[in-house]
């Protein structure tokens, strides 16, 4: 395959291009690095800094390429921040990408895997959230992702596979990528991680919900399986033909104590923790139903454990330490 991948210099994005090059495919990255990071970027690939918005520049790019499906992973994905600035969540995922797709279709480029998020679902209250649950967002960040998915639904152009990612982890095995923050992060693992390098404190966003121990609960997903159902959803979309949306998670769920706890016992970096007040926008329970995806494209995980995302995210870290 020939892929253009947007925000292939942040973590998601520039793991998933590692996985395409070692699988012998073609892949060129824009990013214009507003949040990715240049280290991150392989050196196979081929790079443009660019906005996605750029309409000259984006043009250019298609029409010197002849490839055969985008991976769209550039967006702002902080869900705190979508709530003191909506308009930035909205104008950047949601109206910057329409700007891209419209280039892609006047270029004749319409197959595209979209990165969305299981925070369209809301709170599934402790049930298993399936690609047919009522939506719910409950952020600006969320419904930017849900408009999005949308536009690609009623615009009688684009073949696409929509992947509705739940609370991604880890690094690449070899340790070329992983999640590297220009500020604080506010995935629970990474600041975990970050932090018993420096023998620190987390915070945790209330202990009031209504869980065996007050702390919110997600499904987790180590990146490298992410990356394998890109790949996969992009052989399907091109063989068959057929657009279609599936959740990507474990179905699993865990509460932010047992995440902690299980890190404190595999690693000599403990960790300590604190409780303030809940965040705004976050919900109780966010947990995956993955039989879809393993239906329709025989998706089969090989890191379903959260031992194992716990390990690789320390190893990641260590590497900087």
């Amino acid at each position: 395959m020939n892929v253009l991948i947007t925000g292939g210099a942040g973590y998601i994005g520039s793991c998933t291009s590692n996985i395409l090059l070692d699988q012998g495919h073609d892949v060129t990255i824009i990013d214009n690095l507003s949040t990715g990071n240049a280290s991150l970027i392989p050196k196979k690939a081929k790079f443009y800094k660019s906005n996605i918005q750029d309409i000259k520049k984006v043009s250019k790019l298609l029409k010197n390429n002849n490839f055969d499906i985008i991976f769209h992973f550039a967006a702002f994905i902080k869900v705190e921040e979508s709530m003191t600035n909506p308009k930035k969540y909205l104008k950047n995922n949601y109206e910057n990408t329409k700007k891209f797709l419209s280039v892609c279709k006047n270029n004749n480029l319409n197959n595209i895997i979209f990165s969305s998020t299981a925070a369209v679902y809301g709170n599934t209250n402790g049930l298993r959230a399936k690609e047919g649950s009522k939506l719910k967002p409950e952020s600006p960040y969320a419904l930017s992702k849900l408009k999005v998915e949308n536009y690609l639904k009623t615009s009688n152009y684009f073949k696409f596979i929509v992947l509705r990612y739940f609370n991604v982890a880890g690094a690449d095995n070899k340790l070329r990528a992983g999640q590297l923050s220009k500020k604080p992060s506010t995935h629970l693992i990474k600041r975990i991680s970050e932090k018993s390098m420096k023998n620190g404190t987390i915070d945790i966003y209330g202990n009031n919900y209504p869980s065996k121990d007050g702390t919110t609960i997600r499904d987790y997903i180590h990146v490298t399986d992410l990356a394998e159902a890109h790949i996969q959803s992009a052989k399907y979309l091109l063989k068959k033909r057929k657009s279609n949306t599936f959740n990507c998670g474990y179905g699993k769920g865990y509460s932010i104590l047992e995440v902690i706890k299980n890190f404190n016992s595999l690693s000599k970096y403990k960790i300590k923790y604190r409780y303030v007040n809940r965040r705004a926008g976050d919900v109780f329970s966010v947990v995956a139903s993955a039989s879809k995806i393993k239906k329709v494209i025989k998706w089969r995980p090989k890191y379903d454990s959260l031992k194992q995302i716990l390990n690789s995210s320390l190893e990641w870290e260590k590497k900087f330490k």
